[in-house]
């Protein structure tokens, strides 16, 4: 099977979680914190620590810790496990999820636009060269993975026509197509302005597969609303802070993102990141709920095989925190 079921994300958790979580934590006080769980930062680090680590938490009374995550499905488990309050991730795994019967609820999508595309040796010129060539994605039922069989569905390819080499994260991917061990991958558009690029194109952008493709949305549970609603409320009016003041104060995200990837001063990417997320407006920083596209992202999964049926939309989503949110902040 192609996606594991939620009850499979959450066994065998408590063995090997500990070893994927890293805790990057607001000052600490006796408050019970809010665990909230995201990929790993790079180049977006900016964006997504600004909450916790420039005090947009605390001014919401948000006792907000943050664990970073190797991949989608290790925050997943997380959640359903009880180990986090809220994760930010990509969205099919969710989907999955609550198709599955998992208690998962979406509560916001801050980054609507993938900067995520097809990157290929410069010798292939068009998706129909990649017929017996491998790609390099994640895990089967990834983000990664999802994307390369959109892709490959929309140019009258198959599956059966590539091989697929599960490769780690973004990073991992991109190694692995410059140093030749798969012919394409995909990446994130921030390994563009990278001089090892320039053996390499953008066969296929984010936008070009499908623009109603989501990176990241905010996800929760039921039972978490129930007992901590009002710090859910909190947490998002923190982000939806946070985010407004990246976007708007490049230089103070910039030395966010190097003082936490460790970036040189002269590496292009945490500026290439922030100047094309603020031109394609690909951050959302009201959080909204775009039933469209979460529609037709559970659409392809159905159409790819990887849920076994649609399941109830509405019942996949929380709107009342957000709004609630978006009320106190006078949105």
């Amino acid at each position: 099977m192609i996606l594991m079921t939620a009850a499979r994300w959450a066994s065998g958790l408590a063995a090997g979680l500990s070893l994927a979580l890293a805790f990057v934590a607001a000052p600490a006080d006796a408050q019970t914190p809010w665990r909230h769980g995201i990929i790993s930062p790079k180049s977006d680090a900016g964006f997504l620590l600004m909450a916790a680590k420039r005090g947009f938490a605390e001014q919401e009374g948000l006792k907000l810790e943050l664990l970073q995550v190797k991949d989608d499905q290790i925050g997943l488990k997380a959640l359903l496990a009880g180990e986090l309050e809220s994760y930010e991730g990509g969205i099919q795994g969710a989907i999955a999820a609550d198709v599955r019967g998992g208690d998962v609820k979406i509560i916001g999508c801050q980054w609507p636009l993938v900067p995520h595309g097809l990157m290929a040796k410069a010798s292939l010129h068009a998706v129909a060269d990649l017929k017996g060539k491998s790609i390099a994605v994640s895990a089967p039922g990834s983000f990664p993975d999802m994307f390369a069989r959109v892709v490959l569905a929309k140019f009258g390819l198959s599956p059966a026509d590539v091989k697929f080499a599960a490769i780690g994260g973004d990073r991992d991917r991109y190694t692995a197509l410059v140093g030749g061990v798969v012919d394409a991958a995909v990446v994130s558009n921030e390994y563009l302005p990278l001089r090892s690029s320039k053996g390499l194109k953008m066969l296929v952008s984010g936008s070009e597969a499908g623009p109603n493709f989501l990176r990241v949305c905010t996800f929760s549970t039921a039972r978490v609303l129930a007992a901590r609603r009002d710090e859910a409320v909190r947490y998002v009016m923190a982000q939806s802070k946070a985010l407004h003041f990246a976007l708007t104060h490049r230089d103070e995200t910039l030395a966010l993102t190097r003082e936490a990837s460790d970036m040189t001063a002269d590496d292009p990417r945490p500026a290439f990141v922030f100047d094309d997320v603020v031109r394609t407006g690909a951050i959302a920083p009201d959080l909204p709920i775009p039933m469209d596209k979460i529609a037709w992202m559970r659409d392809q999964l159905l159409a790819l095989g990887q849920i076994p049926s649609a399941g109830n939309l509405v019942g996949m989503v929380e709107p009342s925190i957000r709004a609630e949110a978006m009320k106190r902040l006078g949105h």
